[in-house]
């Protein structure tokens, strides 16, 4: 079956998830933006095959399969509930939605339907980080300890820097840990296979007034966690790290081993032992079944975040034509996401005391 795809929002993320879709050989069949005029454009640009008039028109399409959200934070749920409520799959942009309650109206939603709600977490579809997985999972790195992890960005690092996301209107209460932080705890939680039980947290707004417009959503966290096992970890957010592009590290200290990933060094994983350390390349000759599967490519041709996202779609995809693939990130981890941002903001109001995180199934 060919997966019919629409998609609402046509910017930097309606982008990177039309290149997904025509590499997952989906067809592209419709977009909608903030307006009709910028929904032909971008409809033109991306190659899909029209342009609606507006995410309504997009939502209640009758020849979709499924929409794929990429619009403004705070559009999230409407625009999902629509394509849910008119039986279409969804694929929606992190963070699921700017409130835990929104977060979970999608989730019941999308379960009531019976239709496929997915998030794209895609991180968790680098080979190494399955790789990594696999050998927690398989006791390599004996009980974990500690972890060391942090998301680092500098592209609102000036003054003059804006975005619609800087707008808590448009981007939500959290902006820093919603957008790249909520990537950063799911890594942990997926690689490690424990749960986030408590943390605490500071945030900091370097800049309250970007080009002439108020921000009240955070450039900085600072996290402590514990998970459910007792490891303790140190987490830090920032989109203010000048240098610093993308910088997703998770670093996770067993009684046996080290293990890190970088997300800009991807086809490698990092071992620490007492005796030496040693650099890991990707090869799926080699890997773990669920890392080799996601290798398209052999040894030495370097594979990287679109080809991430593009599996993810895949998996998505396979989801929606009954398959259950391993580690599909879906509408309840989008929710575990969002409780975790609220846990956040809320500790960091209080000044930083302890919140127990809510308890699901483990990842």
């Amino acid at each position: 079956m060919t997966v019919r795809a629409g998609f609402i929002g046509g910017g930097f993320m309606g982008a990177v998830h039309t290149r997904a879709v025509r590499a997952a050989r989906g067809e592209l069949v419709a977009l909608a933006s903030s307006t009709p005029e910028k929904g032909r454009a971008a409809a033109l640009e991306l190659g899909v095959g029209r342009a609606e008039p507006d995410a309504t028109a997009l939502a209640a399409a009758s020849d979709l399969d499924v929409v794929h959200v990429c619009s403004p934070n705070a559009q999230h749920a409407e625009h999902a509930l629509a394509a849910i409520a008119a039986g279409h799959h969804v694929v929606c942009e992190k963070p699921l939605a700017t409130t835990v309650a929104d977060a979970e109206r999608m989730t019941d939603a999308a379960t009531a339907a019976g239709v496929v709600g997915a998030v794209p977490f895609v991180y968790r579809y680098h080979p190494m980080v399955r790789q990594a997985r696999a050998l927690v999972a398989e006791g390599a790195v004996g009980t974990i300890l500690t972890i060391d992890a942090a998301y680092l960005q500098d592209w609102l690092s000036h003054a003059d820097d804006h975005n619609w996301r800087t707008d808590a209107a448009a981007g939500g209460a959290s902006r820093a840990f919603a957008d790249i932080g909520s990537h950063l705890c799911d890594l942990v939680e997926f690689v490690s296979g424990r749960r986030i039980a408590r943390l605490t947290a500071r945030t900091r707004t370097v800049y309250a007034d970007r080009g002439g417009a108020s921000v009240a959503n955070e450039d900085i966290v600072a996290l402590l966690v514990e998970l459910d096992d007792g490891a303790l970890g140190t987490l830090l957010v920032s989109q203010l790290a000048p240098g610093r592009k993308n910088g997703l590290v998770l670093e996770l200290h067993g009684t046996a081993q080290s293990i890190r990933f970088a997300q800009e060094r991807p086809e490698e994983l990092w071992l620490g032992r007492r005796e030496g350390s040693q650099l890991v390349l990707r090869d799926p000759a080699a890997d773990a079944p669920d890392s080799a599967r996601l290798s398209i490519v052999p040894t030495g041709h370097p594979m990287g975040y679109q080809d991430a996202f593009t599996a993810f779609v895949v998996d998505a995809y396979a989801a929606i034509g009954g398959a259950a693939p391993e580690g599909l990130p879906t509408f309840a981890d989008g929710l575990r996401a969002a409780r975790l941002t609220q846990a956040v903001l809320d500790s960091a109001a209080a000044g930083g005391v302890w919140i127990d995180t809510p308890h699901e199934e483990k990842p």
